[in-house]
């Protein structure tokens, strides 16, 4: 009996100190991710675990869904979630790259891609993750992976981007980024002929000289808006591409050599910088002078812009507030002939 009872007492005894045991290693682990959360507090960087059978989620370091703005309530911890968050022009690549890490396809599994916020915003992400455990049948089990919210480090590269291939004050392209879309017209296969018209604004000089440079740069973002809403209205189911590529010039680029349409914009443009405009109260008058080059296929931008820019002086010598069309010169031959 008294056997017995000491047996009893010993049992009681180890299950007492596996249970202190179990205890320390809770704490222990509730520690250790005290001390992950403190270290990627602030970071815009999550430890995420994924149990693959089952699809839950678990974010270690944060409350899950406060990465997309929602509460723990509103968005459920679970990969279905998670793609039905992702960007729709994303969402595709993204999945497929996941499945086929778990299918074995891939080492690992990695994406930088968008996912929209619970406000409509757009996140940007670095996405990466390894399998770690798989079950007895060798299939995936658990896999792991940091989520890193980049939004702020794209925006600003996007914003870098833009500034190199745009002007600054109308926000139109520069010269740069004009020529590249003139290239990139050439490359499409389907393309065949198209036009450029070269602009340029009639004694915009004088505007700067009466009411200053400020009121010069307003006029400017004025003319810039315009073009735009008449080559979006007149060419709307064709290539469109404006610039600003000095103080007081601009480019509108198009994939159309239809000359009936490319004359109503010209025309649609010089009947409306005819008419008096008032920016901030102090009524001008502006008017454009246009030359217009059709090109195709074989063509150079410089050699067009120089052809544009001679048609459009020759406006600016008949009297300007007018477009014309370049025209090849005549050979001795056909003058003489």
């Amino acid at each position: 009996m008294n056997t017995f009872a000491s047996q009893i007492e010993a049992l009681t005894a180890q299950v007492e100190q596996l249970k202190r045991q179990n205890e320390a290693l809770k704490q222990k682990n509730i520690f250790v991710q005290q001390q992950l959360s403190a270290a990627l507090d602030g970071t815009g960087l999550c430890v995420w675990e994924q149990h693959i059978p089952s699809g839950d989620l678990t974010i270690y370091n944060q409350e899950w869904g406060t990465l997309l703005g929602y509460t723990r309530e509103e968005l459920a911890a679970n990969i279905e979630s998670w793609k039905g968050n992702l960007h729709p022009e994303d969402k595709d690549w993204v999945i497929k790259a996941f499945e086929d890490h778990i299918n074995g396809k891939e080492e690992v599994y990695q994406a930088v891609h968008r996912m929209i916020h619970k406000d409509g915003t757009t996140s940007w992400v670095s996405d990466r993750g390894r399998i770690v455990e798989y079950s007895e049948d060798g299939s995936p089990l658990r896999i792991m992976g940091t989520h890193i919210d980049i939004t702020q480090e794209k925006r600003y590269q996007l914003d870098l981007a833009r500034l190199a291939h745009s002007d600054p004050l109308t926000d139109l392209l520069n010269r740069k980024a004009i020529k590249l879309a003139f290239e990139d017209l050439l490359k499409d296969p389907d393309f065949s002929s198209g036009t450029l018209l070269f602009i340029d604004i009639d004694d915009f000089k004088l505007i700067n000289d009466r009411y200053g440079h400020r009121f010069g740069d307003l006029a400017l973002i004025d003319i810039s808006k315009t073009l735009q809403k008449y080559s979006t209205a007149i060419l709307n189911n064709q290539q469109v591409s404006i610039a600003r590529i000095g103080g007081d010039e601009f480019i509108i680029l198009t994939n159309s050599a239809d000359n009936q349409v490319i004359c109503a914009l010209a025309e649609n443009l010089v009947d409306h910088f005819k008419k008096q405009h008032t920016i901030e109260d102090k009524i001008v008058s502006i008017g454009l002078s246009i030359g217009i080059r059709n090109f195709n296929r074989h063509d150079h931008f410089l050699k067009i812009c120089e052809q544009a820019d001679n048609a459009m002086y020759a406006i600016k010598q008949a009297g300007k507030h007018n477009y014309s069309f370049w025209q090849q010169p005549k050979s001795i031959s056909q003058i003489t002939g």
